[in-house]
């Protein structure tokens, strides 16, 4: 349904009137009797069906559709239905325009600052002093002069203001094709969200944009439903609302009494059908989107006034997570819908990115304001030394006074001294960085998706290289997911193979294929293959299809059965869930009385056998002694090849003894074993290539399923992930949690450190164990350095452990939606190999922003010094503003295009991960940029002071104001950037290679720009003129100048030879956020991690509120403690001021304020509902 951002009305039918008519075009419900009625819920819907449309049936003749049949799937039909009650699909918000980019560029402090500075020295260059008094003003104007050069003074100011149009429109320009990119990306995921609904008859599955009113869908566990609908019948359904209602508890869906669907909500256990009722813009999800659209924009006219906090605070209310569910909701019910729909909309709104900022946007935020912080105090002592150094010398020294008329000349001085202290600034600010960083993940992201890897969150795709552990289920993922039945114990025989029909009695055989067949969901089959020779084809779970495959191979069908007994004939059914890890029907049999069959993992079945059937299909006893027999000779020696277990039973019930059918336990016990069969699910034959890899990169494979303890070792011995002689731990969930939790059943952290380090295999793991384990890993500080988690995830459960880890991986085939909603990355062929090409792609990120930060940082440095000296000793930088922002522009936006392009290599796998705390430059990286640093400041300074010695030129030093363009300068210029080129190419390699043209024609982009830049450079230096203040050189000159640049490679060797661990005295920069300043807003989960500066301002304001808060509650309590019964009105009143504190509750988590009711009424009588911050 994607960005469901904002969605207008113009959506409906124009033709009001018509539409209100009382059966709008044929059809006996109007649009906003729908909507009236999605609005109810419980038993007040089902009252308004009951008399509106006599039950849900009627209403699916009103809306013309049968509930068995589906629509017809006529196209005319379907188009009438989508006029008259609108499409499935909410209208994105406008894309951000080009020149709305342009003029958010445009807003870059230092680009104002110049763009400031340039238009005033256009201005007084217009200005020409009275001729007469010149001379007074002393040798401000230099006699050099003539005519021409005094009208030229303008282009200085024009030529910066050209270059800062420049900049602006790469920027923007960037900023567009990223969003356009992201766009076609929230596209493509949509596109392949698809939903199965029932047409003529037939399943088909179905775009969810294409679901129209009164479409049959089927509703399964796992959806993630895309419309409004009534339920005509459901089994055992439980749906979780939290993202409409807040209320984390799942609600139980039955036709009979709460049959109302909604849009956006999840289903966690059970099955259905209904029938759509609102789509789009008139579901209740649209609703909600149509209203917070209107709030957007007013939200952005507020944006606008500079207060950011409005934009922290509305994504924190998208992340008020469901733990503080009843609060959050009181406070904000609209805003909190959890999916990812609001999230997008948020990412575009304000920019906050999900999840903390990545590892490595902490780490570049961190050091661009170093950056930044050193650059403004250099600039501004730059300008301090060349005001002073004019004023004593012209007032002091030369004892001139100031004249009236010569204000304009000096002025000019000055702005030209506050020109130069900004470029001085703007050289120093690596704008670039962020730029570098969101190309090259654009561009890993773009690649990505030929690799199988879909990838949400962009900054996923960056965290991937830094990850040391994946935690992955084994069905699917390490295995093929293509199950079948290859051992089987039946009639007291353990079957190696399958066993002929003829071996088994004709009872056996029957019981077996009613149970199998009925006894599954009905929307898996097994169709036949699509092209002679393949396999057929599995639909549906992959367990049950194993199962239906085994009733084949028995020459018996499963179809007959499943039409003798249709879907809506069965009386009860309890769905397969986590906790249950076993599925039961009951049917009623034609003399009255029940019969329930139960499939499931094997030791959890068997425990509730009492009976099972011997070789002439008669019933003996099965007693706990017996069951520990089979254990040990039937299912050990399966497992222990690698294969699953499923028990199959069933239990006969008398007409006269109808149980408590809700009184589950009591149902299923008592059960008649029929068979055990050994499921295998072979390996995938690329994974324990895959996982060799990943132990060679230095990332722990571990693997996490709720199978069996035998069969998880089995193939975990297989993959490779534990290998013989290793000292490893497997463990089951039950021995996990008694070792990680104290007496009072707490989990520990530090008994947490003393068992993952060596876990590799979880088996029989809940979701929960799952959660526990990835969060463990990630907070633990043990170990040299911090954890970065992966997890692969693909059902309903997955979702809490695919949201708590650095990065979730959900599987596009078998995945859930609510896992793909949970996850980062999707990978789209569900194979463990495509997480490690992941690895790869996120590892070269990280490694491109490090080559493009060392060649960046080299320029800086340099330019910086030279400008700075340069200014302090001849009064003037050598360096001209343009000049710089030349050089800032081939060296922040084509450098970060050509460094952040670089292709991933496999040698990427063969170094270890460098996690959370691993700065940013290293100490090989500080020394070529001070190596590299060292050589181009000795050129430019013996360039500077005796250049002119050297070339037999004239000295451009101390030249006036407006002078010419001299060729010292220009050489100085040309030179400094031939260096930045051969230093480009040096900046390929960052861990102390020697060879930096490896594989350096297998990026095209890189040879294109470096050539491309070196061709503008000549046409700059010979045609340049005045604006880029340069002369034309000689072919000597020329010479001299590359041969200089090429000495950057020769001396690249050099620095390649010094032994780093020699440079004791370098110290190593950027590092992310230390222990130390991890605050408690930062710790907390699921809050946005602050910028630095902004944490300060916070820091203030978050203890300032918390005392008023504290000072509200406290008078509040006292006062209602007197009034004694109204407690009703504090909480109301409660919660008023909370939702006016919302950001600052939010941002400061340890002082949370709990209501444990979130409905004032039951916490009437309970004044001990509040807790007190």
């Amino acid at each position: 349904m994607g960005d469901m951002a904002n969605s207008s009305i113009e959506f409906h039918p124009k033709p009001q009137q018509q539409r209100e008519a009382p059966h709008a075009g044929g059809f006996g419900c109007t649009l906003s009797e729908l909507r009236a009625l999605m609005e109810l819920r419980g038993a007040e819907a089902l009252q308004k069906i009951q008399e509106a449309y006599g039950d849900v049936s009627g209403l699916c003749k009103r809306l013309k559709t049968s509930p068995t049949e589906g629509l017809a799937d006529n196209t005319n039909d379907l188009e009438k239905r989508r006029q008259i009650y609108g499409q499935n699909f909410i209208p994105p918000k406008q894309p951000k325009t080009f020149l709305q980019l342009v003029w958010e560029a445009l807003q870059d402090v230092t680009l104002i600052i110049l763009e400031v500075a340039a238009i005033v020295s256009l201005g007084l260059s217009f200005y020409a002093p009275p001729g007469e008094e010149s001379e007074a003003c002393g040798n401000v104007s230099g006699g050099a002069e003539d005519e021409g050069e005094a009208e030229a003074g303008w282009i200085e100011g024009a030529a910066i203001l050209l270059s800062v149009i420049c900049v602006v429109l790469v920027t923007a320009f960037n900023d567009w094709s990223k969003e356009k990119q992201f766009r076609g990306l929230q596209s493509r995921i949509e596109q392949e969200q698809k939903f199965t609904v029932i047409r003529n008859g037939q399943l088909l599955q179905v775009p969810v944009a294409a679901l129209v009113v009164g479409d049959i869908a089927q509703v399964k566990y796992g959806d993630l439903l895309p419309a409004d609908g009534v339920l005509i019948q459901g089994n055992d359904l439980k749906i979780d609302e939290s993202s409409l209602t807040g209320e984390s508890d799942h609600v139980r869906k039955s036709a009979d009494k709460d049959p109302m669907l909604l849009s956006g909500t999840h289903v966690m256990e059970g099955s259905g059908r209904m029938v759509v009722t609102a789509v789009g813009v008139n579901s209740q999800t649209g609703i909600i989107f149509t209203l917070l659209g209107a709030g957007g924009e007013e939200e952005e006219k507020k944006d606008k006034k500079g207060k950011q906090q409005d934009g922290a605070m509305d994504s924190s209310q998208t992340r008020a997570k469901k733990q503080d569910g009843a609060v959050a909701m009181e406070m904000q019910p609209l805003k909190s819908a959890e999916g990812g729909e609001m999230e997008e909309r948020e990412k575009k709104k304000a920019n906050v990115p999900k999840k903390e900022k990545s590892v490595l946007q902490g780490k570049l935020t961190k050091l661009a304001v170093q950056i930044g912080k050193a650059g403004l105090v250099m600039s501004a002592i730059t300008v301090i030394i060349l005001v002073l150094y004019f004023v004593i010398e012209t007032f002091v020294v030369d004892g001139r006074v100031w004249l009236a008329e010569c204000t304009p000349v000096y002025v000019q001085y000055f702005v030209k001294f506050f020109i130069i202290g900004v470029t001085v600034l703007v050289v120093a600010v690596p704008e670039g960085l962020p730029l570098a960083v969101t190309i090259s993940l654009a561009y890993s992201v773009k690649k990505m998706m030929k690799d199988n890897n879909l990838v949400r969150h962009l900054d996923a795709c960056e965290t991937m290289g830094n990850a040391t552990a994946i935690c992955s289920d084994k069905t699917g993922t390490l295995t093929t997911n293509r199950m079948t039945v290859v051992q089987s114990y039946l009639g007291d025989t353990h079957y190696k193979e399958i066993p002929a029909p003829s071996a088994l009695t004709p009872k056996i055989l029957d019981l077996l294929v009613h149970a199998i067949s009925i006894n599954s969901a009905y929307t898996t089959k097994i169709l036949p293959p699509e092209k002679e020779g393949a396999l057929p084809r599995q639909v549906g779970n992959k367990t049950e299809c194993a199962l239906l495959g085994f009733v084949l191979d028995l020459k018996r069908d499963f179809q007959p059965v499943r039409e003798q007994i249709p879907e809506d004939k069965l009386y009860k059914v309890y769905t397969f869930n986590s906790v249950r890890k076993s599925m039961s029907t009951v049917i009623r049999m034609p003399d009255g009385g029940f019969r329930l069959f139960s499939k499931g993992a094997s030791e959890i079945l068997l425990k509730k056998c009492t009976n099972i059937l011997n070789s002439n299909g008669e019933l003996r006893g099965f007693r706990p002694r017996d069951r520990d027999d089979m254990v040990k000779k039937i299912i050990e020696p399966m497992a222990c090849d690698g294969l699953r277990t499923i028990c199959i039973a069933y239990r006969d019930f008398s007409s006269s003894q109808e149980p408590d059918w809700d009184n589950e336990n009591e149902v299923v016990g008592d059960l008649t074993c029929i068979a055990v069969v050994g499921i295998e699910d072979p390996v995938r034959p690329e994974v324990p290539e895959a996982i060799r890899k990943c132990q060679r990169a230095g990332i722990t494979v571990r693997m996490v399923t709720g199978d069996n303890i035998n069969t998880a070792r089995a193939i975990a011995a297989k993959c490779g992930i534990i290998q013989p002689g290793e000292d490893f731990l497997c463990l089951e969930g039950k021995e996990f949690n008694r070792r990680i939790r104290n007496e009072k059943g707490e989990i520990e952290q530090e008994r947490l450190d003393k068992v993952w380090p060596k876990l590799r295999v979880l088996a029989r793991s809940s979701p929960t164990d799952k959660h526990t384990l990835v969060k463990g890993i990630i907070d633990s500080t043990t170990g040299e350095q911090r954890q970065v988690v992966a997890v692969t995830g693909d059902g309903t459960n997955d979702g809490p452990a695919l949201k708590k880890a650095d990065v979730g991986f959900a599987m596009g085939i078998a995945g859930t939606d609510v896992a793909k909603e949970a996850s980062d990355i999707i990978l789209t062929d569900d194979n463990f190999t495509s997480i490690v090409k992941a690895v790869m792609w996120g590892r070269n990120v990280y490694d491109s922003i490090s080559k493009f930060l060392q060649f960046q940082l080299t320029v800086n440095v340099v330019a910086v010094i030279v400008a700075f000296t340069g200014a302090c000793i001849t009064q003037d930088s050598p360096l001209k503003a343009v000049q710089m922002l030349w050089v800032n522009l081939i060296m922040d936006t084509f450098a970060s295009l050509a460094l952040a392009t670089e292709p991933p290599t496999e040698s990427l796998l063969l170094r270890k991960p460098y996690g959370r705390d691993k700065p940013l430059i290293s100490r090989t990286m500080m020394k070529n940029i001070l190596g590299h640093a060292v050589y181009q400041l000795t050129i430019i300074f013996t360039l500077l002071f005796v250049g002119e010695l050297l070339f037999d030129i004239d000295s451009g030093r101390n030249a006036p104001l407006h002078s010419p363009p001299s060729e010292h300068y220009t050489i100085i210029f040309n030179t400094f950037v031939m260096m930045q080129l051969f230093n480009e190419i040096n900046a390929r390699k960052i861990h102390g290679e020697r060879n930096v043209f490896d594989g350096i024609f297998s990026n095209p982009i890189f040879c294109t720009i470096v050539l491309g830049t070196f061709g503008i450079q000549i046409v700059i230096v010979q045609f340049g003129g005045k604006p880029f203040s340069c002369s034309p050189l000689s072919t000597e000159q020329w010479l001299w100048c590359l041969f200089v640049g090429v000495g950057e490679l020769v001396w690249g060797q050099v620095i390649a030879t010094i032994p780093t661990s020699q440079l004791k005295c370098l110290k190593e920069a950027g590092h992310g956020p230390g222990k130390d300043e991890m605050t408690d807003e930062e710790l907390a989960e699921g809050e946005e991690e602050i910028d630095h500066a902004e944490r300060e301002l916070r820091r203030g304001q978050i203890l300032w509120f918390r005392g008023l808060n504290r000072i509200q509650t406290q008078m509040e309590v006292v006062s209602t403690f007197k009034r004694s019964g109204s407690f009703q009105g504090a909480v109301r009143r409660r919660s008023s001021v909370l939702s006016q504190l919302h950001d600052v509750t939010n941002l400061s988590t340890p002082t949370h304020v709990t209501l444990s009711a979130a409905k004032p009424t039951s916490a009437a009588g309970n004044p001990s509902g509040e807790s007190i911050p």
